[in-house]
């Protein structure tokens, strides 16, 4: 098989970058494809596709740009040059730009994709339908809400349009077939990047580290826990270090720089900027907690499987999606009330003064993630592939 995935890759900033990395990592491993070809953003050269391991031939297609007016023509060229015989689309609502037209035309793709009779899932992170646009930073207003909300449903339509969407929770499964009287929608978990053998959960010497990853300034905002951290220092004598491991939202651009002259006077807190792929494991392992400081939430969490990874403690708000993985695959943490300072003070406080809790948590975590490799993953994909293409799935009007 030749497999298309439609998606940004490292090192672009545009989002999902990193699922795409872990997909193509896995895929070029399966016996099943022949050849990968990537297509992606401008940011990405030949040589920025390496793995160690021996895998499928790799093609590198460079035809979109974040926020171009020209994708649905460039990647539609860049099919037709390529003739898979799948396309797979790693996609959320802002994935193509932050600028309206430019997302929305992006979000049409799986539909031309599909009218070449070519086998094609949509794998969507985030449905408008449970996004809270306020927090999120699309709109405040309320017209414009209802407006956004209205294009949403068009553009989810066009969207199932596919052979097949793919979401990663089941709510928002629940949420499209009840819509949207569709059976083309199917649960698949997000599964979990790497998982490495089991930690020791350990810490190393010195001052306990408190980490937030991702992309900061719309709905993740690190003032929050900042503040929070400030607190709980005033109370206890464990020394404490921050660490804001990202950067900025592209919709958000400047906002960590705002942050470092805010909080200059802050000890020991620490901005890492972009963080590189081989050092992920480090920023992790170095993490006595993962902090979540979300005000809302736009999908899955690629951190929350992360954490879990490298056996880590997580303390979350207590609010949409990060509640429904708790619930559905077994994740475990210390809840606090979203953008209240005192509430996730008093969370960080009993993570770290009970180091048995924290290793709890720490290992429950790690039992999570490892029962959703991202292999797994993979093989789900490729068996939907296999369905779509014995016209197994029944159709019926989406």
């Amino acid at each position: 098989m030749k497999l298309a995935i439609v998606t940004a890759f490292p090192p672009s900033k545009v989002t999902l970058n990193e699922y795409g990395y872990h997909l193509v990592k896995q895929f070029r491993l399966k016996d099943k494809i022949e050849e990968l070809i990537l297509l992606t953003d401008e940011a990405v050269t030949p040589e920025d596709v390496y793995f160690e391991e021996e895998g499928c031939k790799i093609t590198v297609k460079n035809c979109w740009k974040f926020n171009s007016y020209r994708n649905i023509l460039t990647v539609n060229k860049a099919v037709n040059e390529t003739k898979p015989d799948a396309i797979l689309f790693n996609l959320q609502f802002l994935k193509f730009g932050d600028k309206k037209i430019p997302a929305a035309l992006g979000l049409i793709m799986p539909y031309v994709c599909k009218t070449k009779k070519i086998p094609t899932i949509v794998l969507l992170h985030n449905i408008l339908e449970q996004v809270d646009l306020n927090s999120a930073g699309f709109t405040k207003n309320k017209l414009l809400q209802k407006i956004y909300g209205t294009i949403g449903t068009v553009l989810t339509r066009f969207l199932l349009s596919a052979d097949l969407v793919a979401l990663t929770i089941q709510k928002f499964v629940n949420t499209l077939k009840e819509k949207y009287n569709t059976n083309k929608v199917v649960l698949i978990p997000h599964g979990t990047f790497e998982t490495p053998p089991q930690p020791d959960f350990s810490l190393p010497p010195g001052p306990k580290k408190i980490m937030a990853f991702g992309k900061f300034g719309t709905y993740k905002k690190v003032e929050v826990m900042i503040e929070a951290v400030e607190e709980v220092r005033k109370s206890i004598s464990q020394e404490l270090e921050i660490v804001v491991a990202g950067t900025d939202s592209p919709n958000t651009p400047g906002y960590l720089e705002e942050m470092k002259q805010k909080y200059a006077h802050v000890s020991g807190l620490h901005f890492t900027g972009y963080v590189a792929e081989e050092d992920v494991p480090k920023i992790f392992g170095e993490s006595a907690v993962v902090i979540f400081p979300y005000t809302s939430t736009t999908g899955s969490s690629g951190v929350l499987h992360q954490a879990g990874s490298y056996g880590k403690a997580v303390i979350m708000p207590n609010l949409g999606d990060l509640t429904d993985l708790i619930q559905d695959e077994g994740y475990r943490g210390e809840f606090f009330e979203a953008d209240d300072v005192a509430s996730l003070a008093k969370a960080i406080k009993k993570v770290v003064e009970d180091d048995v809790y924290r290793l709890e948590l720490a290992k429950a975590n790690y039992k999570a993630a490892s029962s959703l490799p991202m292999s797994e993953i993979a093989e789900m994909y490729l068996s939907y592939f296999d369905q779509i293409k014995q016209k197994k799935l029944i159709k019926v009007p989406g």
